[in-house]
């Protein structure tokens, strides 16, 4: 299992941390310093779609100006990692965006 997200990330944390508490071995990877690459971005977007992968709730959105945001998401992501809704979780089965109930019990928590 694979967990992409900030370490500052309060989501992240407690995902992480519920994760391995039930047992999971879980890999973390920070986002702000290994960003995903192409491929692993258009595969999101195909599969959970922009409005649910982009954050339009953070700061980082906030702080965009009119034409950054006009960018296509897969640019915008790639150009600003913050802006992907964490955790992005992957497991053998598929992956998972957010800490919803739904995710955590896809995840078997």
């Amino acid at each position: 299992m694979i967990l992409y997200g900030l370490k500052n990330c309060d989501s992240c944390k407690k995902a992480l941390a519920q994760l391995r508490a039930a047992g999971h071995e879980v890999a973390f990877v920070d986002i702000r310093t290994e960003p995903m690459d192409a491929t692993q971005l258009a595969d999101l977007l195909a599969h959970h779609g922009a409005d649910i992968l982009l954050n339009r709730k953070s700061t980082s959105w906030r702080n965009l100006d009119e034409t950054s945001r006009s960018l296509p998401p897969q640019t915008l992501l790639a150009q600003h990692p913050t802006l992907i809704k964490r955790p992005v979780i992957f497991t053998e089965t598929g992956s998972f965006v957010g800490w919803s109930r739904e995710v955590q019990t896809a995840c078997g928590l």
